[in-house]
């Protein structure tokens, strides 16, 4: 197997690649699905801090609070009206002040503030919201803070829906170029016979695949990266979450040219696609639903590879924490690579 050869083929991929239709479409959803989600759910353009307020003894504080720049505040009757929207992460927060509140402030006691958070608020909101909050009661009595705050959360702090959607987007970039963009070259190699033209020459089979293989694999570590620094979900352990994302790309890559080499025709590419897509798919869903049991998840292959990129990039652990799963990543890496070179002879017949 020579390496300058394996380089030659991979060259001549990536210069005629940009102007195939699959090359571009895998270079642009993973972007495009990030512009999507965050103005959807708002992390590049952050949203005013949403208050909630529940006056039930007419406190001052109430119209000083609506009176402030930057903030969305909302006047309700009922407490469990306002828990229930916290819950429901319709409010940053909520406030609710007890009758006689400002005269028990005045008067030197110290009333306690139900003060309620929602899980899926930004930090930077929630910081926002508590320090005014505190300031403006100071404010009542110009002495230390005369109250004492009891938060209350509602859900998993510090991760907002848009955090939970990157494990979808990354799915994604790791998906369209790991597995589209190999299957595809081979495949439209086969149908056009340039790949039969090739291994009349000096390449070797081998040699064919290594190059396919090596495309995505460079494809999907660029775009699974990108798409983490772009939506701010790299984490503590830049060089750590490489080393995954190394590995998923190695997995994914390997998944996509099993496909190239076991599919004749552009059409029984499509079918297998599709059908292999939601089964890949699926373990992306539990982050967005962490209630669900998460053990199934761990049924479906891509799992062992999207787990470590969300406990390394997201929580920030450290890589230590995720060896079993890498450990399991590598062992599919292996079978896949054996099952390649089983079949590598169905690309000739």
């Amino acid at each position: 197997m020579s390496i300058n050869r394996i380089l030659k083929i991979l060259g001549k991929d990536f210069a005629v690649g940009p102007r195939k239709p699959f090359f571009i479409w895998a270079l642009l959803l993973p972007f495009a699905l990030t512009l999507l989600f965050q103005f959807a759910f708002g992390s590049l353009f952050e949203p005013k801090p949403r208050l909630g307020i529940v006056d039930l003894g007419e406190s001052s504080l109430t119209s000083a609070v609506q009176e402030l720049e930057g903030f969305e505040v909302i006047i309700l009757e009922d407490p469990d009206e306002l828990i229930e929207q916290v819950e429901k992460h319709d409010f940053d927060a909520g406030l609710v002040l007890e009758p006689g509140f400002d005269e028990a402030v005045q008067g030197g006691e110290k009333p306690t503030l139900e003060f309620y958070l929602s899980g899926e608020s930004l930090a930077s909101n929630r910081i926002i919201i508590s320090v005014t909050a505190i300031e403006m009661i100071r404010g009542l009595e110009n002495k230390e803070p005369p109250v004492e705050v009891e938060t209350v959360f509602f859900g998993e702090p510090g991760l907002p829906i848009s955090i939970r959607l990157v494990p979808i987007i990354v799915f994604y970039a790791l998906a369209m170029s790991g597995m589209w963009v190999p299957s595809s070259s081979l495949v439209e190699e086969k149908e056009k016979g340039t790949l039969t033209a090739m291994l009349v020459t000096s390449a070797m089979i081998n040699e064919v695949l290594v190059a396919k293989w090596l495309m995505g694999f460079l494809f999907a570590t660029f775009l699974a990266a990108a798409t983490l620094l772009l939506n701010r979900a790299f984490g503590p352990r830049p060089l750590e979450v490489m080393v995954v994302i190394v590995i998923a790309a190695a997995l994914t890559s390997m998944i996509g040219l099993l496909i190239g080499i076991y599919s004749k025709t552009a059409t029984m590419l499509f079918t297998l696609i599709k059908g292999l897509g939601f089964f890949l798919f699926i373990p992306v869903v539990f982050y967005l639903f962490p209630d669900w049991p998460q053990w199934i998840a761990k049924i479906f292959p891509l799992y062992w590879v999207i787990s470590p990129i969300w406990e390394v990039s997201i929580m920030g652990k450290p890589l230590g924490t995720v060896w079993f799963e890498l450990l399991i990543a590598l062992a599919m890496i292996i079978v896949l690579v054996i099952v390649a070179v089983l079949l590598r002879k169905r690309i000739l017949d």
